[in-house]
């Protein structure tokens, strides 16, 4: 009892400390936006770095990545080898020019992708699972030695025969493999019971290299599921000492390793693991056939490379970054293993946007030639989020606008919506890819990347990035805040994805989750319940057993958690134990339908026996046609088929606010909770919303502008209602406080909630445009009658212009006496700069294109000059028109988005400039 007044102590104190203002929390080099520091060929010098880590930093960065890639053809003299002592020198000269700019510096733990390099020994290499099949009559013997077929792989380290195994037609099954001798001959007569086969595995090398890699990175990539990565780091223990050298974080890449199936000492592990040897059942484990105990067998072939991957690599390199007193980051998708554990094993994980999404969002746009054929999934982006929030992890990193669309065409606007997805499934710690290093001498476009939206300080709307980086700052300082605040912890059934019969390994890759997650009860659980205003987490077998994990997510809740198991098929006794034990400590369960059976084939009938005596002790109890209860110990299990009506049950309720098209996310501080709300519909909102927490007052956060005001909110039967006004695009941040923080209302400022009036003042006038920076050459300034895009004026060089230029009018308020004084673009081609009566009023980098600018009006003449920037698209088609060379790389050198050779020649001009039309619009 007296800990509990202690904690009310302090929260009204800290409440209490709040009465005089409330503000955005502190700006860190974490709140803001890292971006992915590509070094190709890793041609840097001292006057290089210091040069780009300043305009970085001045661009609202609050750290870089480094990952050495191939280099530009030309500047081969200038390639310094990775992890050599110069290269070490660069890296420290670097950590320190980042600290005098208060950035932070992570690094790739390889060059390229994914992690291998020379040091990878063909034994440590990649490894596949490679079967050759014989047939003997009866009472021969085989004459063909049994020997690898690949010439690539014979007589190289680390291949080897590892069984051969023989079936008769009476399905009888012998192990022949010690019969081999070591020159392939087979010692063994097939008996008389009929014609056998024999089929022999080989541990074999997929030979993989690294790609994109860097000088000093070529070589192997590494067999993720041996202890490989022991022997990998030795060459950075040589460079780096015990030392971080000023590194942050150690970044590994995501798994792109293919047909990597298998690892040498792969039986022991299993038999190990499993309790069974595999090699009786390599007829099973090869077989594409749709038979129950093929995909029992690759369930526990699954979940063992599983293991080994989480043990040998994922654990290792945690260990390892440790020990340089470093913090290490890992890209889980795509591996085949259980996500959820391979992200919560360690510091950082980090999740992957790949393509563009669709927003409703009005006027955003979104040209089908310029994207690829791929929709970034949020539920993707949970597991590293769920895994983050169920370990305590303060952040969740995101490789952020992978080939959002083709080069030269993303404009910041488009980034905002993909962002904002992105801090909607729990990310707070976004890194753009990305940037290139490139020297003072090469000439535009400089260095660029090939998957790259080109983040770099030759990107003609580089001058507007700030707006954007702004924006994210504000929402990361608040998403970093204090814990995630999501009701439902989501059982995600890995067994019925490792249960199909089809292929070998199982790869949960990003592109395929039209196979191994949308088809599932899960997936569509989760996006329902998220349209019906519930907020998830995902949880896997191992974390609900994991009592720190457990720990973890109680210390978050004021009450007990919920937890929702979808309808699944396989459920191994251990992870039904489990659920009971937390409904008997008090959780609640919302169990869409019993589990129906055990995964594996280890000990299979004991296992089923367990499950069935375990789901016939628990006595559920009618409540309605759709509910059914079973009280155990302090909990509850509570049966439904329609598992939002289960939820209701279990009295979670969802916000209403997602009935309107709002997206949220919340985070739970010590004196109330933060609301991240988002409008991707293309309506304006302007109505009063019911949030589900009593609050004694509101404050709004403008994350696009930083205003700061006492929203109008009443709280009633623990939920408040706030009024909100959101463009269609726009987000707004709600901040709630368990008591009154501001009895004194003047304690903070009014949000004003502002309408327009018929009062509209159109700028349909005259209009002075100025060239002011860009290429290939500047256009001759001009006087326009209204505004209109550059590129349609008769000087044709304004349509192969890339850059900035200033469009000036003056206009008369005849009185100034309304509340607010809107500013509306109406269409820019892409960023603008605003500039009234001589003062900076800021960015308009974004949907919609206005900006409440009355502060810097006065009554009589105003001037106004809105500086626009435009795409790079319409200077690199200009470029490939005239056959100016410009893209001089090694290795891919430089595709578009479709992977085929880049070419702008034939591409149609980009719109470019102020088309408007242009209004203020007096406010009330």
């Amino acid at each position: 009892m007296i800990k509990r007044l202690q904690c009310l102590l302090i929260v009204v104190t800290s409440v209490v400390s709040l009465h005089a203002q409330v503000q955005w929390p502190a700006v860190t080099k974490t709140t803001k936006p890292w971006t992915r520091w590509w070094w190709m060929g890793s041609a840097v010098d001292e006057k290089g770095l210091t040069a780009q880590l300043n305009e970085i930093s001045n661009a609202g960065f609050g750290g870089v990545e480094i990952v050495p890639i191939y280099g530009a053809i030309g500047y081969e003299n200038k390639y310094i080898k990775y992890l050599s002592p110069q290269w070490m020198q660069m890296l420290d000269y670097t950590t320190r020019q980042a600290g005098s700019f208060n950035m932070g510096v992570d690094m790739a733990v390889g060059t390229g992708w994914p992690i291998g390099g020379p040091q990878v020994t063909v034994a440590d290499a990649a490894t596949k699972l490679t079967a050759q099949r014989y047939s003997v009559e009866p009472g021969n013997t085989l004459r063909e030695k049994i020997v690898l077929k690949d010439i690539k792989q014979q007589n190289l380290p680390g291949v080897f025969l590892a069984a051969v195994m023989a079936y008769n037609v009476n399905g009888k099954v012998i192990d022949i493999t010690d019969k081999v001798s070591r020159d392939g001959s087979l010692n063994w007569t097939a008996d008389s019971s009929g014609k056998w086969q024999l089929l022999a595995v080989f541990n074999a090398k997929t030979l993989q290299a690294v790609k994109r890699a860097a000088l000093g990175g070529e070589g192997y990539t590494l067999d993720h599921f041996s202890m490989a990565i022991n022997n990998y780091f030795k060459t950075f223990d040589t460079a780096f000492g015990n030392s971080s050298h000023g590194v942050h974080s150690f970044f590994n890449d995501s798994y792109e390793v293919f047909n990597a199936d298998w690892t040498p000492d792969f039986f022991t592990e299993f038999k190990k693991r499993r309790g069974y040897d595999l090699k009786p059942f390599l007829k099973e484990l090869l077989s594409e056939e749709k038979t129950e105990i093929v995909g029992r067998v690759k369930s526990d072939y699954r979940e063992t490379m599983s293991d080994l991957m989480l043990e040998n690599f994922t654990q290792n390199f945690t260990k390892w970054a440790h020990s340089k007193h470093a913090l290490n980051t890992n890209q889980a998708h795509g591996s085949p293993g259980n996500l959820l554990d391979l992200y919560a094993a360690v510091d950082q994980p980090e999740c992957e946007t790949f393509g563009s999404s669709a927003f409703a969002v009005k006027g955003l746009r979104r040209d089908s030639a310029d994207i690829r054929n791929v929709d970034p999934d949020p539920v993707m982006l949970k597991f590293a989020s769920s895994a983050a929030h169920a370990t305590g992890k303060p952040f969740t990193s995101c490789e952020t606008f992978t080939w959002l669309t083709e080069h030269f065409k993303t404009s910041w606007s488009q980034c905002k919506p993909e962002v904002e997805q992105v801090f909607l499934s729990g990310i707070n710690h976004v890194f753009y890819h990305g940037t290139t290093y490139s020297p003072a001498d090469a000439p535009f476009p400089g260095w660029l990347f090939y998957a790259s939206v080109n983040f770099v300080p030759n990107n003609s709307l580089w001058p507007h990035l700030k707006g954007l980086n702004e924006y994210i700052t504000r929402c990361q300082s608040v998403l970093q805040e204090g814990h995630p605040d999501n009701e439902i912890k989501a059982y995600w059934p890995v067994y019925d994805a490792w249960n199909t019969p089809n292929g070998l390994d199982l790869p949960f890759r990003i592109h395929d989750i039209n196979v191994w997650l949308q088809p599932t009860a899960f997936y569509k659980n989760v996006i329902n319940l998220q349209r019906k205003g519930f907020s998830i987490d995902f949880v896997s077998d191992k974390m609900m057993k994991d009592q720190s994990v457990m720990n973890v997510l109680r210390s978050k809740k004021e009450n007990y958690d919920v937890y929702l198991i979808s309808q699944c098929d396989h459920m191994p006794v251990s992870t039904l134990q489990t659920i009971i034990d937390l409904a008997k400590q008090g959780d609640a369960i919302v169990m869409e339908a019993l589990p129906k059976d055990v995964p594996g084939l280890s000990h299979l009938d004991e296992q089923r026996a367990e499950l069935k005596k375990m789901i016939e002790s628990l006595s559920f109890k009618k409540i309605n046609d759709d509910i059914s209860e079973c009280i155990v110990g302090e909990g509850r299990i509570i049966l439904s088929s329609n598992v939002q009506k289960g939820l209701e049950y279990a009295n979670l309720k969802g916000e209403t606010m997602t009935d309107l098209g709002l997206k949220f996310i919340r985070r739970q501080a010590a004196d109330g909770k933060y609301y991240y709300i988002v409008n991707h519909t293309a309506n304006a909102i302007d109505t009063t919303i019911t949030i589900q927490t009593s609050s004694a007052s509101v404050a709004i956060l403008d994350p696009q502008t930083g205003v700061i005001g006492l929203a109008k909110s009443t709280s009633a039967n623990n939920t408040t209602d706030v009024k909100i006004q959101l463009q269609s695009g726009e987000a707004v941040i709600l901040k709630t406080f368990y008591l009154d923080a501001f009895r004194d209302k003047k304690a903070i400022p009014a949000w004003k909630y502002l309408h327009p009036t018929k009062e509209v003042i159109s700028l349909d006038k005259q209009w002075s445009v100025h060239f002011i920076s860009g290429g290939p050459k500047l256009p001759a300034d001009r006087k326009i009658n209204g505004t209109q895009n550059w590129t349609l004026f008769p000087d044709t060089t304004t349509q192969s212009f890339s850059g900035r230029a200033s469009y000036s009018t003056k206009f008369i308020i005849a009185k100034k006496n309304a509340a607010g004084y809107l500013l509306d673009l109406g269409k820019v081609n892409e960023s603008a700069k605003i500039i009234v009566n001589g003062e900076d009023a800021g960015i308009i980098w974004c949907l919609p294109f206005t900006m409440e600018i009355g502060k810097y009006l006065k009554q009589g003449e105003n001037t106004i000059t809105i500086e626009v920037a435009n795409l790079m698209a319409n200077r690199i088609r200009y470029m490939d028109q005239h056959k100016m060379e410009w893209r001089k790389y090694h290795e891919i050198n430089f595709v578009n988005i479709n992977y085929r050779n880049f070419d702008a020649s034939s591409w149609k001009v980009q719109p470019s400039g102020l088309e408007g039309p242009v209004t203020i619009t007096a406010l009330k």
